[in-house]
């Protein structure tokens, strides 16, 4: 999975704006895909010249002018075989995972201190997703598949909280 395969799949679904998409991003994948708009935008000029999409200049009333990005038929069918390919395997990148790693070096207190931070992201991550979660299913913005890939994103996130509360009380007895 890359920046274009999940921007094609956002296009095939209706035009968008750089910033439609970005906002997409943080709603819907945040927890488990991310792309700044320094990512967006040069991907977007590459899709462009790949004529995998095409950009219009709309105008606007007092504002400058925008850009809608529309999937082109080769764009489609890219997106198609990224579909129809078999999940490529995940790749975790944990600063966290890292940090306890080489925790004997920082330290016990130094270790307590990161679990118990790592908790409370955690934490924060998950209210912020169910929060989420509930004004999509009010406003019934979500496919069925949407709304299982948020609940798996929730699960992992209650799992972790769960699991390093375990470990924080047999380490530490906390």
């Amino acid at each position: 999975m890359n920046a274009q395969d999940v921007i094609l799949g956002l296009l095939s679904e209706q035009p968008r704006t750089g910033y439609e998409i970005k906002r997409h991003f943080e709603q819907f994948f945040s927890f488990f895909f991310d792309a700044s708009y320094g990512t967006i935008y040069p991907t977007l000029i590459k899709m462009e010249k790949a004529e995998l999409i095409t950009k219009e200049a709309v105008r606007q009333e007092g504002k400058p002018d925008k850009n809608v990005y529309t999937i082109t038929p080769a764009g489609r069918q890219r997106f198609e075989r990224y579909l129809h390919a078999p999940a490529a395997k995940e790749v975790l990148r944990s600063d966290f995972l890292m940090h306890l790693y080489f925790g004997q070096t920082a330290g016990e207190e130094a270790v307590k201190d990161l679990l118990l931070g790592e908790i409370e992201a955690k934490r924060g991550l998950y209210e912020d997703l169910q929060r989420k979660l509930e004004r999509l299913e009010e406003g019934k913005a979500l496919t069925r598949y949407q709304k299982m890939s948020i609940q798996i994103g929730l699960a992992q996130y209650r799992a972790t909280i769960d699991h390093l509360n375990e470990l924080l009380k047999e380490e530490f007895g906390s």
